[in-house]
């Protein structure tokens, strides 16, 4: 533990995404000031869309919430447990999927800043720290995730003489259910699986014939792409988050065996005849008029997403509320630069949280927010964390 400091003093913590608004949430509650930076809306990345506190700028899903069956699923549990804001903002604002637990994106973004804003501990601040923070923050939580500012990054970089690791990731569309021709898709979890705030019939399914399949990869493989600039050309990709045509480029039948795959549905419309492969399509928002397509993250260019992906049976008329992109990643060699506790050996005022530490996935990054938090604050209070 580092030496007892002034509980008058609050935690500044950097970054208001997922892990900075749990950190915040977690020192407050421990009867510590804490004091969170964001540098929206004055500046904004290439991603984030809006000013609010933990903004999803990716996928609207928070993966499995089966606890028994699956490791994240207990994770959600186990922060349940702990009081985290995040896990109780994404089960008031679920929409059905199936076994997973996925959020209206808005919702949960606003349900996440109203509750810091409202807490009489918690300060947010609407600026950017462009660098280091000052010297006389003792106890800071820098969560700006893979998305940092080039300054404080920079700094960081300085800082550590260390060499970050550095990802491609790239945003799924997201199409207006209303343009969606469900003559021919239909409603239906694979295998009628009933998760929370669903019902067994949650994604929309467009099915393929093979020659239809056929026909869309090569589509996919031929579609004008994002140019890579000359020093991000060696960059590779996060293998959570693949482009949908870097999973063609794979082999042609990778889809069909990845987010394609046609195993657990059955088409209402023709019962008799297996589909080739299925696009699934999960709901977005609370109302239902948004959906994104499932796995089809992209760099394709505009033009050629809406070419290419109008040729899916039923989204041959579409429209897309917002279209796929790619966006670089940037993370710290956390074993060899962290501590125990989150603690940058080089200088252990500042502590790190989320997916800058390394970590995959929305509850991931939260659950370390969460434990930085917590260890943040027992520091302020002299106390062992326990």
């Amino acid at each position: 533990m580092t030496p007892h400091q002034s509980p008058s003093q609050p935690v500044h913590i950097v970054g208001a995404g997922l892990a900075g608004s749990e950190a915040a949430w977690q020192v407050a509650n421990a009867g510590v000031r804490a004091v969170l930076h964001e540098m929206r809306p004055h500046r904004m990345t290439e991603a984030h869309r809006t000013e609010g506190c933990a903004e999803l700028v990716c996928s609207n899903s928070f993966r499995s919430d089966d606890a028994a069956n699956n490791a994240v699923g207990l994770l959600h549990a186990e922060m349940r447990r702990l009081g985290s804001l995040i896990m109780r903002s994404a089960d008031a604002n679920q929409v059905p999927a199936g076994g997973a637990l996925a959020v209206d994106r808005d919702g949960f973004s606003a349900a996440v800043t109203k509750a810091l804003n409202e807490h009489p501990l918690i300060e947010i601040s609407r600026e950017e720290v462009a660098g280091l923070p000052p010297a006389d923050w003792s106890n800071v939580i820098v969560a700006t995730g893979p998305l940092t500012s080039a300054p404080l990054a920079d700094a960081i970089r300085l800082l550590t003489d260390e060499s970050a690791l550095a990802f491609f990731d790239a945003i799924a569309p997201i199409v207006h259910k209303d343009s969606i021709d469900m003559s021919v898709a239909w409603f239906q979890s694979r295998y009628d699986k009933v998760g929370p705030g669903g019902t067994g019939a949650d994604y929309i399914n467009c099915p393929m014939t093979k020659e239809q399949y056929d026909a869309f990869v090569a589509a996919l493989l031929d579609g004008e792409k994002v140019d890579f600039k000359d020093w991000e050309t060696n960059t590779p990709y996060f293998d959570g988050c693949l482009p949908v045509e870097v999973m063609a480029e794979r082999g042609h039948e990778t889809l069909r065996h990845g987010p394609m795959k046609p195993v657990g549905l059955t088409n209402p419309h023709n019962p008799t005849v297996k589909p080739y492969a299925i696009v699934q399509l999960r709901q977005d928002n609370k109302l239902g008029t948004l959906y994104n397509i499932v796995g089809f993250q992209t760099k394709l260019k505009h033009g050629a997403q809406q070419r290419v992906f109008r040729t899916i049976p039923s989204l041959e008329n579409a429209e897309f509320a917002r279209l796929g992109g790619l966006h670089r990643n940037t993370f710290l060699n956390s074993p060899k630069l962290l501590d125990g506790q989150l603690r940058l050996r080089a200088q252990p005022r500042l502590r790190f949280a989320g997916q800058m530490t390394g970590c995959e996935g929305y509850v991931e990054s939260a659950s370390v927010g969460l434990i930085a938090g917590l260890c943040a604050a027992a520091d302020m209070r002299g106390a062992a964390l326990t």
